[in-house]
């Protein structure tokens, strides 16, 4: 092996060296970005979530107020929410039965053929 050739193979390991640091750098500029991405976004979601709060008890007030129980609607509003994703899931459930059972007769037929 001459020093021509090693010389090639040490100018190529120093190429793709190079190459693969730059895509290293890359990476740690998607990754701080899509970090401070996520630091904004929990920031965001944290005052939603306290301003949610807020006008809960702000309703819950006026309701009171009226003379109207707003624990009571909130509870009634919570069980007709899970009672419509229990009727959602089980819509799915049957759904995916209902494919199941067509792949089982679509198997069948190709079996009896």
């Amino acid at each position: 092996m001459g020093l021509g050739s090693t010389a090639k193979k040490i100018q190529g390991l120093s190429d793709r060296a190079e190459a693969m640091y730059k895509q290293v750098q890359k990476l740690q500029q998607r990754i701080t970005s899509l970090e401070e991405e996520m630091d904004e976004t929990h920031d965001t979601v944290t005052r939603m979530d306290h301003q949610l709060t807020e006008q809960r008890e702000l309703l819950l007030a006026i309701a009171e107020e009226q003379g109207i129980d707003g624990e009571q609607i909130l509870a009634e509003a919570a069980i007709d929410e899970a009672e419509f994703a229990n009727a959602e899931a089980d819509a799915g459930d049957a759904t995916d039965s209902d494919a199941d059972d067509s792949t089982a007769s679509d198997a069948s037929d190709a079996t009896a053929e």
